[in-house]
This record gives structure tokens, sequence and C-alpha cells, in this order.
């Protein structure tokens, strides 16, 4: 289905929704989910917390369903539900640093009990890759989630994250920089 055609879905289940169809839900639910969970474990670092997240995220959108006002942008529902799942990442984080613990999930290695045929090589790549990204600042590692694992346009980034497009273009290479300095050693052996 064209990237338009999900988009007037979204708009015109947003439409039922603000009307009482609470049916519509479940759709938007059913197409948006698996993405969400996957921006807020990256953004997160916890599977459980991006799980609980992507919940509350869909919670908010029903509570704020009669605000949604769909523009001439097709990508504007999709900046409005990341724009709240962004707003609740952070909002964990900063819990999180103020209230540090330490899970089961954080001392197993997610990497190698996931697809057993990554060769220890690729394995300690992505475990590298996955530390490097989680070490950057929230608002680096934010942005450069949304631009590289969800594909959203400088704009969109902006306009969930309250910044400006070359606030967004900086942060974005900012990101980069550090993660080339960091992973440098893998980047050489390419």
């Amino acid at each position: 289905m064209p990237e338009h055609a999900d988009a007037d879905l979204d708009q015109e289940a947003m439409r039922s929704l603000a009307s009482g169809d609470d049916r519509a839900l479940t759709g938007i639910m059913e197409r948006w989910k698996s993405r969400l969970i996957a921006y807020l474990l990256r953004f997160t670092g916890s599977e459980t917390a991006a799980v609980d997240l992507a919940q509350e995220t869909f919670v908010r959108l029903y509570q704020s369903r009669a605000r949604f006002r769909p523009t001439a942008s097709t990508r504007c529902f999709s900046t409005w539900l990341f724009g709240i799942a962004a707003n609740l990442g952070r909002n964990h984080l900063r819990w999180q640093g103020r209230h540090p613990t330490l899970s089961l999930e954080e001392t197993e290695d997610p990497v190698a009990s996931g697809d057993p045929s990554l060769s220890a090589e690729a394995q300690e790549r992505s475990r590298a890759i996955q530390k490097a990204i989680a070490a950057l600042a929230s608002d680096l590692r934010e942005t450069l989630i949304l631009s590289e694992y969800e594909n959203l346009s400088h704009a969109e980034i902006a306009a969930i994250a309250g910044c400006s497009v070359k606030a967004v273009e900086r942060r974005l290479s900012h990101a980069r920089g550090q993660l080339r300095k960091e992973l440098s050693r893998y980047l050489q052996e390419n």
C-alpha cells in the first residue's frame, strides 16, 4: 500500500476515533505498534520500557483524539504519534536518571540471545553500535534514531523534538561524529 494511502487510513481512523468509534484505535495500534516499540527500544535501551511506553503512547493518543488536526502533510499522523512517544521516552529517561536501577533485562546480552546465526564478530559489532548509540545524549540519540531507523525528514524530526531544522542537522552531524569516533575500529575494517 502506498505511504499516502496509509496516511489517509490513519487520518480517517483518527476522525472515526474522535467521533466515538473506539474500534478505530485497534487499526492504528496494529499499524504502528511494532514501529513504536522498535523506536522506543532504541531510544530507551529497554524492551520492557519500550513496550510500556508504546502502550502509554496509545493511551495518550486516545486521550487526545479530539485534538488531532490533519494537515496537507502526508506524514502528519506519524509526526504527531512519534512526538507523543518521544515525549514519553524523554520523560522516562529523565526519571530513570533520577532513579537508577539495574534490571534483569540489562544483565542479559540482547544481541547474543537474539539471532544465533550472527557471527561472533557481527555480534560484537552490533553490541558496540547499540552501546555507542545508547551513550549519546538523549537529544542526539532521539534525532539519530528518528532519522536513521524511522526515516523521518528533518522537518518531521524538528516538529517531534520541538526544535528547528538547523538544530536537527547539527544534532545529526554531532551524533554521527561521536559514533564515527566511538566505532572507528569497526569502520577501519570495512
